[in-house]
């Protein structure tokens, strides 16, 4: 497998970046109805564009522009005619935003999907398992068609239950599963229920062809509780992966260095900025960010959100985007000797997640971590409760006890103490853990949303 520039030098990174960042400017400058509006109301030279003086780009421009200009919105370089795949975006965050791909753009997605292959360490016999819907969102259809691309066996396991899912890997020995991490380990649950008939294969059977599981959609991947009872339930290496419907697959975790993401800086920009004030986080206030990679490990670290501009979707192209998430730039080398940007802990939140209880700045993902380290409880939903003005937070769990009967109750307690307590004494509140009936809370194969807010 050829590596498509992943381990460019520096210097040759800049040159490539800075010549595609040209084209693509001058081409969307051009033809694309969005981009001309929007960069015309800030009083951009459309004859000298600069990326540092672009304005930044939210999703709630985006849901505007498609709500004035349905169904496909005004981001497109091309005419209608000219593209060839359409996709969505899952809505968790408010409307779904329909997005539409010419061939090229499709390609560069799958040249992409190409580099996570090889930071991943893809290998030529491998066989890729992908159990999901292979609905309108963008998933992980590029990586089917990516690996196909690379001459890899890829079985679709659409349109099946979680049981014939499980059935369905193990008949077809398949070694790479790729899915979200929350469904992960819905399927070794499953498993786990499975194997507890007399007679039945065990969960270890039914894995034991699978060496690797390749997650996304949501940041348990980078998280190491999270990604530790994936690991040891399915006996794989875990593989976090990183992208967004309006930029594409942008950024995964390298096979030598396991707890954060590379970013694909051959096929995009990316900037780390101040939420609040929009400053770009470097060392001369300028893009891109080799000289903030290179601070001192001991200098503040560079945290704040993600901003992307993607090269290669020419025909609906992202442009500063701000995606909500917020990140941690690593300052060290990576082992694996790529120059490319990496998070250290992939992605930590995000913006519009971000919880205030009792007066403390809390992600789920914080919350999640904990009780992943449980092994006790199998799902959870968190729900937010305003009592006299002051947020408080419910976390409903089920757990492998069930409900216990009365010679289990004390030590049922007990776990719920420890749950709260462990919460309180790293995230500084004490939440209300409610234990609900086995198979009572959603499960999903998609992007799991646990979070609620009610008033009371």
């Amino acid at each position: 497998m050829k590596t498509a520039n992943c381990k460019l030098q520096i210097e040759d990174l800049r040159a490539r970046q800075a010549e595609r960042l040209r084209e693509l400017l001058r081409t969307v400058a051009a033809s694309n109805r969005f981009w001309q509006s929007k960069w015309q109301a800030a009083g951009v030279d459309l004859a000298d564009l600069d990326l540092a003086k672009l304005p930044l780009t939210t999703k709630a421009e985006l849901v505007e522009d498609h709500t004035a200009h349905p169904p496909y919105g005004s981001n497109l370089t091309f005419e209608v005619g000219a593209y060839s795949r359409f996709c969505q975006t899952s809505g968790t965050t408010g409307q779904p935003l329909r997005w539409l791909d010419t061939p090229e753009s499709w390609q560069w997605m799958l040249g992409c999907w190409e580099q996570i292959f090889e930071m991943a360490g893809l290998r030529a016999d491998d066989r890729l398992a992908f159990p999901f819907s292979f609905g309108p969102f963008l998933g992980f259809w590029a990586a089917f068609e990516g690996a196909a691309r690379l001459g890899r066996l890829c079985l679709p396991g659409g349109g099946m239950s979680s049981e014939a899912r499980l059935k369905f890997i193990a008949e077809n020995q398949a070694t790479v599963v790729c899915c979200t991490p929350t469904y992960a380990l819905r399927l070794a649950e499953v498993a786990a229920d499975l194997a507890s008939s007399p007679g039945s294969t065990t969960a270890a059977e039914m894995f034991k062809s699978v060496r690797m599981l390749i997650v996304a959609g949501e940041s348990g991947g980078s998280v190491p509780s999270i990604r530790q009872k994936i690991e040891e339930a399915w006996g794989a290496r875990v593989i976090d992966h990183w992208g967004m419907t309006e930029i594409g697959p942008l950024a995964a975790e390298c096979v030598e260095n396991p707890g954060g993401l590379h970013i694909l800086e051959t096929e995009c920009i990316a900037e780390i900025i101040d939420p609040e004030s929009g400053h770009v986080f470097s060392a001369d206030g300028c893009w891109p960010m080799a000289d903030g990679r290179q601070s001192q490990p001991s200098s503040p670290p560079i945290r704040g959100e993600l901003v992307i501009t993607n090269l290669g979707r020419i025909g609906s192209p992202m442009i500063r985007y701000r995606t909500g998430d917020i990140v941690e730039l690593d300052p060290l080398p990576c082992p694996c000797g790529r120059n490319l940007m990496r998070l250290k802990g992939g992605i930590l939140g995000r913006i519009d997640d971000m919880l205030t209880i009792r007066g403390n700045n809390v992600f789920p993902t914080a919350i999640e971590a904990i009780l992943r380290e449980f092994p006790e409880v199998l799902e959870f939903q968190f729900h937010i409760v305003t009592r006299d003005s002051m947020p408080q937070l419910q976390i409903e769990i089920e757990t492998t006890m069930g409900i216990p009967d009365a010679e289990e109750i004390d030590e049922f307690h007990a776990m719920i103490d420890r749950i709260e307590s462990a919460i309180h004494d790293r995230l500084h509140f004490c939440p209300e853990v409610i234990p609900v009936p086995p198979d009572s809370l959603p499960r999903s194969e998609m992007k799991s949303r646990r979070m609620n807010r009610k008033q009371k």
